[in-house]
């Protein structure tokens, strides 16, 4: 009986099936040539030494603060040029800071509020934008007028307002004071209202013809489309909460009570002699927002553009 063998497969190509080696062009347009969506060798130069320049002025200052606070008494701060690596590392100023002033509660004090603040700003301004970008009402616009016409004002033009308001709800001197009138803000009730129209509205129609109801059609639809620029809301909540001083130091007169920001106030004026002792504090302020931007970062840079419709 005769058996049927299967074909040998030749693995080996021969040189005219291999994949051409593509050439990989240059990122600078050369002399002569047409493609000027290019930068030409010397703009390119200049461009990255102008990066690198601006990347010196923002990352400097950081860096001579983080290495300040690591620096002992016997170490010079001021020298030229600066030494970024302190000889001697210690961590006695954080210590120091921690036993004076009970600088870790005032951080606490500020955690909670920011990410209060955090939790109120992404769900009202996500059902308000969704209201205002994607749903049909009588009076929209006057609705967006308002909003537009709180931009206007400076915030500390609404201070007295809001704290004659704070107190006569019983909430000054509290955190909750502190939370209260930053919970939602116009910006970010507008910026997620432009993400969401966005949207294509048949898509909308067709599932509410399918019957989807308004939290299916929120959380299926619209969600996915603005959670890049809710991060960015949520990012830009956290830190406006995180720096905020001036209301603070209105609502807050106890001072087992006060926002890191407070305390490095008075960090600032018991210290004033030891740059060592403030560049720790600065740094223990600093921590919870590189943490929240570290883990939002990709939302923040790539959310925004997302523009598909996902299931």
């Amino acid at each position: 009986m005769s058996t049927l063998t299967p074909p040998r497969i030749d693995d080996e190509r021969r040189p005219d099936d291999q994949p051409a080696a593509t050439t990989r062009e240059p990122i600078f347009r050369r002399r002569g040539s047409g493609d000027f969506s290019k930068p030409t060798l010397g703009g390119l130069i200049g461009r990255y030494a102008l990066l690198l320049l601006v990347l010196v002025l923002v990352i400097g200052p950081f860096l001579w603060q983080l290495s300040t606070s690591f620096k002992g008494p016997q170490e010079n701060i001021y020298s030229f040029p600066p030494n970024l690596i302190p000889r001697e590392p210690t961590l006695q100023n954080y210590a120091t800071v921690a036993e004076i002033v009970p600088v870790y509660l005032y951080a606490w004090h500020s955690l909670l509020v920011s990410v209060g603040t955090v939790v109120s700003n992404v769900v009202l301004a996500t059902f308000a934008g969704y209201a205002l970008g994607c749903m049909r009402f009588r009076g929209k616009w006057i609705v967006m007028a308002i909003l537009l016409s709180t931009l206007l004002f400076p915030g500390e033009v609404t201070v007295t307002s809001n704290f004659l308001t704070i107190r006569a709800l019983g909430l000054a001197d509290t955190l909750w004071g502190v939370f209260l009138p930053g919970a939602i803000s116009a910006m970010n009730v507008l910026l997620v209202a432009t993400a969401c129209r966005m949207i294509p509205k048949d898509v909308l129609d067709a599932a509410t013809v399918d019957g989807a109801t308004t939290w299916q059609r929120i959380r299926h639809i619209v969600w996915p489309n603005i959670r890049g620029m809710v991060s960015v809301v949520a990012i830009f909540a956290f830190i406006g909460a995180w720096d905020d001083y001036l209301w603070p130091l209105i609502v807050l007169s106890d001072p087992a009570k006060y926002t890191l920001t407070v305390g490095m106030a008075y960090l600032n004026s018991s210290f004033s002699v030891d740059p060592r002792l403030i560049a720790a504090g600065t740094m223990i302020a600093l921590v919870p927002i590189v943490i929240m931007f570290s883990f939002t970062q990709r939302f923040f840079f790539k959310g925004v553009q997302e523009g598909a419709i996902k299931g």
